[in-house]
């Protein structure tokens, strides 16, 4: 529930920390606004928080053409309660109920849609129906301001099966027709171009420095400022962080996947991360707090491709993070579909699950056993015994990944950390974790750091990435008091 004075004391200071995470409703104009409009603030008796856009608009109210509530952060999936909604809005904006509705929806997630019906209006205060259509309008409303392409193209890359059927629900909504609603139109239509909203604090430059260290010979690039790579069709993605946003370009789309490339793109840098929550825990404990105070901003980096991810870990079991860039470079050249025209270092799009399924892994550097590994890895994802996108049961996803020969608790927690986004996911067997700790504490036991990481639940996630990022730190940094 949210607490009202927190929310209204939040709107009169204009607090960026809030941004995204509940919206406002004003009964005397019939607006609703972000916590950080600029709009003088409406008297209390006038005022409704809702935490989802969806519910606002279910109740009437039409969205603020000054503080613009599409281009906010998203709430992070674990601030709900359930669990199973987490994984709906995961699978929402991934375009499940644009491609196959809300019973399509509830088949994914194994309940009726009754129970998915019900379940959505406790957490959010709107059905499912009615978020998948708030997030079309969102995505729609900044493709016709941010980008150049014609108002067709937006109607079916914004997942509207008309373009009447989106005028209509566009002059419903807004009360503007799409023409209305078109900012400057940019010199170069060629390319999308899309900001992608975050909130502060942003540690861009460690975020980018982990990517680089992991960077796919051939699937990715990292430098100057930009992470760049090749999608899952034939274009290359550009990411650029800029002051409060993200600059997401992408050459050529396919149209009908834009929902799903800004998903996937907010996911890998965990932009909808809130880290006002995870400092206040992590910040608290003696150990993580000086680390916190040197990145307040700290993102756990996530996966662009579930697949690929459970891939990188299998294949950094026991090596290094060199070697295992490079055994995953040698996997791309053998499996790969190379691209049309190489952009750059950029040029193979990483192997589906079929093509590794049944491939030659012989002569890669694998050993007999982790070949293994891999190919049953890729056929439980081929065949769909394994869903590693987010929309299946994190404890399903977990056994089913045991199952696997080769997969331990290790590559689990990787997995869960990175691809399905458990923020308290914690490999704890990770000896860089355990180093880190006996460098700042002279004590780096399993039994010790497992003690103490109960401490720092439900974010371990983030307190691995601190930990982690002390080992790349210069000596200085890291000579810190014994605790």
């Amino acid at each position: 529930m949210l607490d009202f004075d927190s929310c209204y004391r939040a709107v009169s200071a204009r607090d960026p920390r809030f941004d995204g995470r509940f919206f406002t409703a004003v009964t005397s104009t019939g607006i609703y606004c972000r916590p950080i409009c600029p709009a003088r603030t409406p008297a209390r008796r006038n005022v409704r928080f809702y935490r989802d856009a969806a519910a606002a608009e279910a109740a009437g109210f039409r969205p603020c053409k000054r503080c613009r509530p599409e281009a906010c952060p998203g709430s992070a999936g674990w601030d709900f309660r359930g669990d199973l909604v987490r994984r709906a809005l995961r699978l929402i904006d991934d375009g499940v109920v644009d491609e196959y509705g809300v019973r399509g929806l509830a088949c994914r997630l194994a309940v009726t849609e009754r129970h998915l019906h019900r379940l959505f209006v406790a957490e959010l205060g709107a059905p499912p129906l009615a978020v998948a259509r708030s997030r079309r309008l969102q995505l729609a409303r900044r493709l016709l301001r941010e980008t150049a392409m014609p108002v067709t193209d937006v109607a079916f890359a914004a997942g509207f099966g008309s373009v009447r059927q989106f005028n209509a629900t566009l002059r419903e909504t807004y009360g503007q027709t799409p023409s209305q609603l078109r900012g400057p139109r940019p010199a170069d239509g060629s390319a999308l171009e899309l900001r992608l909203a975050v909130r502060p604090p942003f540690d861009a430059a460690g975020l980018l420095d982990f990517l680089a260290a992991r960077a796919i010979p051939g699937v990715e690039e990292v430098g100057d400022g930009r992470y760049a790579r090749t999608g899952p069709g034939p274009y290359r993605i550009e990411l650029l962080p800029r002051d409060g946003h993200v600059l997401l370009r992408a050459d050529a789309p396919d149209l009908r996947g834009v929902s799903r490339l800004v998903a996937r793109c907010r996911r890998l840098l965990d932009l909808d991360a809130d880290p006002q929550a995870v400092n206040e825990v992590l910040g608290g404990d003696r150990l993580l707090a000086p680390l916190v105070a040197v990145r307040p901003g700290l993102r756990v980096p996530g996966a662009f491709d579930g697949f690929e991810m459970a891939v990188r870990a299998v294949l950094g079991q026991q090596v290094s993070v060199a070697a295992a860039r490079t055994l995953a470079g040698r996997l791309v050249a053998r499996c790969g579909d190379p691209l049309p025209r190489p952009v750059g270092g950029l040029t193979h799009r990483f192997p589906a699950a079929e093509a590794v399924a049944d491939a030659d892994l012989s002569g890669l550097g694998l050993t007999g056993a982790r070949e293994r590994t891999l190919r049953e890895l890729a056929r439980a994802v081929a065949s769909g015994k394994l869903d590693l996108d987010g929309g299946a049961d994190p404890g399903e996803t977990t056994r089913r990944l045991l199952d696997l020969p080769g997969v331990g608790p290790w590559t689990v927690a990787y997995v869960a950390m990175r691809a399905l986004g458990d923020p308290d996911a914690f490999p704890a067997a990770d000896l860089g974790l355990r180093n880190a700790v006996r460098n700042l504490t002279g004590d780096g036991s399993p039994a010790d750091l497992r003690e103490r990481a109960e401490g720092w639940r439900p974010w371990r996630a983030y307190a691995a990435m601190h930990l982690w990022a002390s080992l790349a730190a210069p000596t200085s940094q890291r000579t810190l008091e014994k605790i």
